[in-house]
């Protein structure tokens, strides 16, 4: 909006998933990037040369990869408001990338449902060792 305002000729914004504190402005000119940037009051500055699309095309291009979680699974939560809690995964769908899952440690077994990259699997269904 602040491009728009200015009139300011401004192709893309991006702000890369894995790169934190960082967003990368398309334009036709330097100078249009450093008009849009300034006045902003986050930030902090430009990096003096131009980025090439092969240094951020990893950081756009999400790659898919298969998540080996399967049903009735022990799992770790390793984000959100249940982090490092242990549970035991009910129901998977792959579609939304999401699992239901229930906790060990309750005392009551409540269904919560998870992203699958909030969960890291500790044991497989098949296997005997214990939980600690």
């Amino acid at each position: 909006s602040n491009a728009e305002r200015k009139g300011i000729n401004i192709l893309s914004v991006i702000r890369p998933h894995g790169l934190r504190g960082y967003i990368f402005v398309e334009a036709p000119t330097k100078a249009d990037a450093e008009q849009s940037a300034f006045g902003i009051p986050y930030a902090r500055g430009l990096l003096p040369h131009e980025v090439g699309y092969n240094e951020i095309e990893h950081m756009l291009e999400q790659v898919k990869k298969e998540m080996n979680i399967q049903k009735n699974d022990i799992a770790e939560i390793i984000s959100g408001a249940f982090k490092r809690e242990k549970c035991k995964i009910t129901r998977i769908d792959k579609v939304k990338e999401e699992a239901v899952v229930e906790l060990l440690d309750a005392a009551v077994p409540i269904p919560i449902t998870l992203k699958l990259d909030a969960l890291k699997v500790i044991r497989r269904e098949g296997e005997d060792t214990d939980i600690e």
